[in-house]
């Protein structure tokens, strides 16, 4: 008989402390949907400014990932992990005060600063606590769970508060949840020494090219909604983001002390994950955005029953990312569960094609919740466990900072071709003499087909980059030989 090597009942509290921060991160990119129309009239907001409620956010948030995940590797992820709650339950508290748009987007732009630091170090704090390989797994499933269902939570969470007490308790609900989230944390969560500043220097230049870059990337492909993407700004932007990123990963692979050692990437399921990831993401922002669109501009539904629409496909991801996922991973393996999440996934995208103007809830929208929620729930653990398998714990936290920017960036970029093509089509089917709602679900139609196309394309990667010969270092160490959940490694010391 194996010997017991389940951690103590401290490291699981520890990740439920560390899973409380990133819902509180995760709800805020969803919350915030259902109270815009709120927020436009009761601050004046033009159609054009009020996108930068949300992109004061998506910028700095995706713009900071990576360089606050390899902060938290030299400082201490912990630290970082605090910091970076600290901040934004401060300028959640700012948000809910706001009284004028100067003010709110300004406090939103420290939103995305604080998601970035607290949000970038989560999962390599997780892949360090947890080294025994099946509760690894179960770890990663909670905190899959999160990462995947929080958005659906949001939208619910966004609707009640709004149609009961105000717009400004969408920001105001965050406060004491960060205000627990940083007292349980420094008492709970492991605090492992940081490798320091000293011996491995940061990066100055590559900082600035890797974060000036993805703000610029952000920025541009944000305001192509608004341009459209062969307009000259766009591709200005797009352009100079490029060459700057460009530029970082020349730099990275000639200097002595990268930022982002890309010795990362020499496995293909680290890039394979990330690749996968990016996929899933489209279809997942698919049935997020324009499913809400459809529950509430096509079927009349209010923000609270839109909300309720989405309850089932949350409570799906989490039964099947806590429950299924890892006793599928163990009897068949990572890599087919994901193949067969991300078909699922794909499934339940093309049935949104189904939906008509006069549809009902359970016949048009109910059996995509399904299988969107049983093919998240089991997908998203094996993504995040593939992506960093085999990551030394010096980097676990730039790995987890490059996952997060791949949900981040990729969603923006998902979302934003969809949203697209979705209003081209609806033009079209305008100056077609179509009514009205009948254009407007034809761009969802569209939006859908695409959607679904990159979640195959998806499938195809992970087909044929992920293997299963490169299972996670980790496993196969004695369980004797691993370190202590929480103890520094010898970089580290």
């Amino acid at each position: 008989m194996s010997p017991d090597v389940s951690p103590p009942r401290r490291d699981w509290i520890a990740l439920y402390v560390l899973c409380l921060g990133m819902l509180m991160i995760v709800l805020d990119g969803t919350i915030v949907n259902t109270a815009l129309p709120v927020l436009k009239e009761s601050l004046d907001f033009s159609d054009g400014n009020l996108t930068w409620v949300l992109n004061a956010y998506l910028i700095p948030f995706g713009g900071l990932l990576m360089l606050s995940g390899r902060l938290g590797d030299l400082l201490g992820q912990r630290r970082m992990f605090v910091g970076g709650m600290a901040l934004f339950t401060v300028a959640s508290l700012l948000c809910g005060l706001a009284e004028s748009q100067e003010m709110l987007i300004g406090a939103r732009f420290l939103q995305g600063v604080g998601g970035a630091l607290g949000s970038s170090v989560i999962l390599g704090m997780i892949i360090t606590m947890f080294r025994e390989p099946r509760v690894q797994g179960r770890a990663i499933g909670v905190y899959s769970f999160v990462a995947s269902a929080g958005g659906s939570i949001g939208l619910l969470l966004g609707g009640v508060l709004t149609d009961i007490l105000s717009w400004h308790w969408i920001f105001f609900v965050n406060l004491p949840i960060g205000i627990a989230t940083v007292v349980l944390a420094l008492r709970l969560v492991p605090n492992p020494d940081g490798l320091g500043l000293r011996e491995h220097r940061v990066d100055v230049p590559g900082a600035v090219l890797l974060t000036g870059g993805l703000m610029v990337l952000a920025y541009g492909i944000i305001g192509a909604e608004e341009h459209g993407w062969g307009a000259t700004q766009t591709l200005a932007l797009i352009a100079v983001a490029i060459a700057s990123l460009s530029s970082f990963v020349v730099r990275q692979a000639r200097i002595p002390h990268p930022l982002m050692p890309l010795r990362l990437f020499r496995s293909r399921n680290v890039t394979g994950a990330n690749i996968v990831l990016l996929g899933v993401l489209s279809g997942m922002f698919s049935v997020f955005f324009f499913g809400a669109r459809y529950a509430g501009e096509v079927l009349g539904y209010s923000p609270i029953e839109i909300g309720l629409a989405f309850l089932p496909l949350t409570a799906l991801i989490g039964f099947a990312s806590t429950k299924l996922a890892q006793p599928l991973a163990e009897r068949l393996s990572p890599r087919k569960v994901l193949i067969g999440g991300l078909a699922t996934i794909a499934a339940g995208v093309l049935l949104f094609l189904r939906s008509p103007v006069d549809g009902t809830y359970v016949a048009h929208v109910l059996p995509s919740m399904v299988l969107l929620g049983l093919g998240a729930g089991v997908s998203f653990p094996q993504i995040m466990g593939l992506a960093m398998s085999g990551v030394e714990p010096q980097d676990s936290g730039i790995a987890s900072g490059v996952v997060n920017t791949s949900m981040q960036v990729g969603g923006a970029i998902a979302l934003s071709v969809l949203a697209t093509f979705a209003a081209d089509r609806t033009a079209a089917r305008v100056a077609d003499g179509a009514a009205p709602l009948e254009a407007l679900n034809a761009g969802f139609h569209v939006a859908y087909i695409i959607a679904a196309a990159v979640v195959v394309a998806a499938i195809v990667a992970a087909i044929t980059v992920l293997r299963e010969e490169d299972a996670p270092a980790l496993d196969h160490a004695p369980a004797g030989d691993r370190p202590r959940a929480g103890a520094p490694s010898a970089e580290a010391a």
